[in-house]
């Protein structure tokens, strides 16, 4: 299993009139430490990009157990529990200030070959990264 947290501020313009973090941003912020994972390993989504590969959403849940508050910092965990093969599997975990958890969520992505548009396997860089957090 692998995990990694991140810290982000919840911004003004990410917020409703009652000042709790918009339900659609949540997915922004899954995004965020999904990205913020894969570079802790030395990954990024653009050195897969040039590589010729790309891993759109395939699906996403949530489930909205308390508000992110404007101006508050959210640690957003993310959580790998299996080795990727085509697909890849990521859970979340959202902790207000207090570290009370607020939020859960998951995205199922997949890895596309760029010039076929077709499911493909990740590269080997990418494996090896993870293959020590697996054993």
């Amino acid at each position: 299993m692998f995990e990694h947290s991140t810290k982000i501020r919840v911004r003004y313009g990410e917020t409703d009139q009652m000042g709790y973090m918009y339900y659609g941003n949540y997915a922004e912020f899954y995004e965020v430490g999904r990205v913020e994972m894969l570079r802790s390993l030395g990954l990024t989504y653009s050195g897969m990009e040039a590589s010729g590969i790309m891993m759109p959403v395939l699906e996403m849940k949530c489930k909205y157990l308390k508000p992110a508050r404007y101006d508050e910092e959210i640690t957003i965990k993310v959580i790998m529990d299996k080795m990727p093969g085509v697909k890849i599997h990521f859970r979340y975990e959202f902790f207000n200030e207090s570290m009370e958890l607020i939020h859960t969520g998951e995205t199922l992505l997949v890895f596309v070959n760029m010039a076929t548009n077709r499911p493909c396997l990740p590269s080997v860089e990418f494996l090896d990264k993870l293959k020590p957090f697996f054993k």
